[in-house]
């Protein structure tokens, strides 16, 4: 077990990645104008804050439709999803850049010997290639992506998924639920995370504080939460 700074105590971690270690939500919103902008589906900026930014790929466009009264079917849907995957990997070539604090604590929790996990609504193929670029994959046990579930966050499942997968790739460790702690940035990543029994710490990255209450603590930076202690 380490201690956090503010006296939070935490056996494994489990990150969300959109918003939490990088800022690619402005790049995920320039995808998806790219391919509903044409199609007269296309969505302000305050608008994917409010109400697309929790939501996987596959939500975003059934809500981006559903909003416009167009139906949109399974194999149109999985056509759009690619699609969007494919132009979102021409975007992040022309840089990326972790939140400050983030990579050092990924790290050092890492050299600490956590078990940690991401638990994220991006697709596996979003994620990988940016912890390639930050020189952190192998810091994770184990990632939970937008394949891996029905729902999108707030459903649980995912961070059900995501502390199941750790136990079974860690066994030798122990932790429990209210001993893991869920990093994330949205209301719904906090409630997912809730449902699922794990404590939650909210960084102000993409919401103030004021939305984030549900947590179990709140922080402006993960720089904040950089002062460990073995226990």
């Amino acid at each position: 077990m380490v201690t956090l700074k503010n006296n939070i105590q935490v056996q494994a971690v489990i990150f969300d990645f959109d918003g939490v270690i990088v800022d690619t939500e402005p790049l995920h919103y320039k995808a998806f104008q790219r391919i509903l902008n044409p199609r007269g589906l296309g969505f302000s900026w305050d608008q994917y804050v409010k109400t697309y930014m929790g939501f996987d790929d596959r939500d975003a466009f059934m809500e981006a439709f559903k909003a416009k009264g167009i139906a949109l079917d399974r194999e149109e849907l999985t056509r759009l999803i690619a699609d969007k995957a494919a132009i979102f990997q021409t975007i992040i070539c022309e840089g990326i850049n972790a939140y400050p604090g983030v990579v050092t604590l990924i790290k050092t929790l890492h050299k600490a010997q956590l078990p940690l996990a991401i638990c994220s609504g991006a697709l596996r193929s979003d994620i990988l290639p940016i912890l390639d670029l930050l020189n952190v994959r192998d810091c994770f046990d184990c990632i939970v992506s937008a394949e891996d579930v029905v729902k999108s966050k707030p459903d649980p499942a995912c961070y059900r998924i995501a502390y199941s997968l750790l136990r079974a790739t860690r066994p030798e460790s122990v932790f429990s639920t209210t001993t893991t702690v869920a990093i994330e940035d949205t209301p719904a990543g906090i409630s997912a995370a809730t449902q699922a029994g794990l404590q939650v710490i909210a960084v102000t990255n993409s919401y103030p504080r004021d939305q984030l209450t549900e947590a179990s603590h709140t922080v402006d930076s993960l720089e904040q939460v950089l002062e460990i202690h073995a226990v």
